[in-house]
């Protein structure tokens, strides 16, 4: 792998701008092209601000990067990843991995069948590892969270559940070592065309009950969390980087001081540039991880709709 990396962003949305930036200020890595097949003029305005190429051309793209970050529409995820997988790239994937399991499992196994490295966005992960979530020796018993945010062009290729909420199933699914058994869920179709507002009941097999309610029509941003322990409670509010605790646990309530918690995105690609050079036995969050996360999304997209 060369001495400085040069890393790739497929799309040339929002998060591909987020990304190329990554890439600029990463050490040991530069930002080198950004592909978008229908905003040439946009991937090459954020490419060029950063010292890069902007391509509509996947194959010249592909040969001109060391690493690939896939930024594009969650619909999108896996043509991108298949892609930069098969030119032998390592490759980063935002949430979600795909929005199949299908597709899932055919990255994941193309990233194992080539050892390449497979990384997925979930970096909210390294905030709850700056709080010491990951050290608590109990069970949780119950969770709650709550990602509200209002209406935004953004990702409405996909639903809420796997634009929003999809973050605090992964972190669920993180927290407990039981498996989840069974969902319920309703919610409101609205300006997108699809869901846009869900709550999810998710019973595990250990007994642990996650609760989620996510909405992108809110009047205003919320994202809170409350974990329910044996020993007591943690309620944490994302915005104000604050957090309530009775467990009695040490967990850091300078959380948000913490590099990790201040840049969870810069933490995120940092974890994947290391495991891409072997510095690191595996990136923040894996594909294998990545993909459970969209089974419970899914499973959960599915109760929406029985639900009616």
């Amino acid at each position: 792998m060369a001495e400085i990396l040069r890393g790739g962003v497929i799309g040339a949305g929002v998060f591909g701008g987020y990304h190329s930036r990554q890439y600029a200020n990463q050490p040991g890595a530069r930002l080198a092209a950004v592909y978008d097949p229908h905003h040439l003029a946009r991937a090459q305005e954020i490419a060029q601000s950063h010292g890069g190429q902007g391509y509509d051309d996947l194959e010249a793209f592909l040969a001109a990067v060391d690493v690939v970050t896939v930024a594009s529409p969650g619909s999108h995820h896996a043509q991108g990843a298949l892609a930069a997988l098969a030119a032998g790239k390592p490759v980063y994937v935002e949430k979600p991995l795909a929005v199949s399991l299908e597709d899932a499992d055919r990255i994941i196994s193309e990233a194992a069948r080539r050892k390449l490295v497979l990384a997925c966005g979930h970096q909210e992960r390294v905030v709850f590892q700056a709080i010491g979530l990951f050290d608590v020796p109990e069970e949780p018993l119950r969770l709650e969270a709550v990602r509200h945010g209002p209406p935004s062009e953004r990702s409405l290729d996909v639903s809420v559940v796997l634009d929003l909420m999809v973050h605090d199933l992964d972190l669920a699914l993180a927290l407990s070592a039981g498996q989840p058994l069974a969902v319920e869920a309703t919610g409101v179709q609205d300006f997108s065309g699809g869901w846009d507002q869900a709550r999810a009941e998710v019973n595990f097999d250990n007994g642990f009950l996650a609760v989620f309610d996510a909405s992108r029509m809110a009047p205003a941003r919320k994202r809170t969390m409350k974990v329910v322990y044996p020993s007591g409670e943690l309620e944490i509010d994302f915005l104000t980087r604050e957090f309530r605790n009775t467990t009695g646990f040490p967990l850091n309530p300078d959380f948000a001081d913490t590099p990790g918690a201040k840049d969870p995105l810069g933490a995120s690609v940092a974890g994947f540039l290391a495991a891409v050079r072997g510095e690191s036995p595996r990136p923040v969050v894996t594909g294998e991880e990545a993909a459970r996360a969209l089974d419970l999304a899914l499973a959960v997209e599915q109760a929406l709709e029985d639900a009616g």
